[in-house]
């Protein structure tokens, strides 16, 4: 019976008894994870932002381009998906570095383009804080035994080159019309759903209407 068993593989991530590393690097193998539920779903609860919708559509096609890959080149993971219960899934390309490699390069040319900064020193963010959870990521799906060397470098540059060319397909080809279109639309006023990438700095912008609606009557709360 247990042949016939399968795991939910999303958070299951093991490592070894004792290892601290290993633990460590654990924990970082779910980035994806804590950005798709912690940063993705929120965003779309409180922000609903055009941008964002699309930067999360782009990560959803990139992986379904993965999975098919996978499919369709069948490289088994290395031999340590034994003890790691992962042979029953093919290794070529990681997931998750084609995952974070998408999101570092799409996050980094956002905020290039000043496209809705939301937060102060934001380039500083991408290079000393995203772009390396991206190779930490990478290294702990080796590290952890998940995939080998090929694999990653093969995922992160599959997630660098869809996330370069999503960023030009959205911000080249989509943003102006469709968005506004989507804007104006019936579910888009319904959801309030909007593109403030024209803002260069939505976090500025965010503080400074706040602060006048407060002064200004037709904002105020019925008490």
């Amino acid at each position: 019976m247990s042949n016939h068993l399968r795991a939910v593989t999303l958070t299951h991530v093991r490592y070894e008894k004792g290892d601290q590393l290993g633990h460590f690097l654990a924990w970082i193998s779910l980035i994806p994870v804590f950005i798709t539920f912690g940063g993705f779903i929120s965003h779309f609860i409180f922000r609903r932002e055009l941008q964002g919708m699309f930067f999360a559509l782009g990560l959803l096609i990139s992986h379904l381009i993965s999975e098919l890959i996978k499919l369709s080149v069948k490289e088994a993971r290395p031999e340590t998906c034994i003890l790691l219960e992962s042979c029953d899934s093919h290794g070529w390309p990681s997931s998750h570095s084609q995952y974070m490699f998408f999101f570092a390069i799409y996050f980094t040319l956002l905020t290039y383009k000043k496209y809705g900064i939301i937060l102060r020193r934001q380039m500083w963010v991408a290079f000393v804080v995203i772009w390396p959870l991206a190779i930490l990521t990478m290294y702990s799906r080796v590290y952890l035994g998940y995939h080998t060397i090929g694999q990653v470098f093969a995922g992160a540059s599959l997630g660098f080159t869809f996330g370069g060319v999503w960023f030009w397909v959205v911000n080249g080809k989509i943003k102006g019309s469709v968005f506004r279109a989507i804007e104006e639309s019936s579910v888009g006023r319904l959801f309030y759903i909007k593109d403030t990438s024209h803002i260069p700095n939505l976090l500025e912008f965010d503080y400074e209407n706040a602060r006048a609606a407060r002064r200004h009557p037709s904002y105020k709360r019925a008490e």
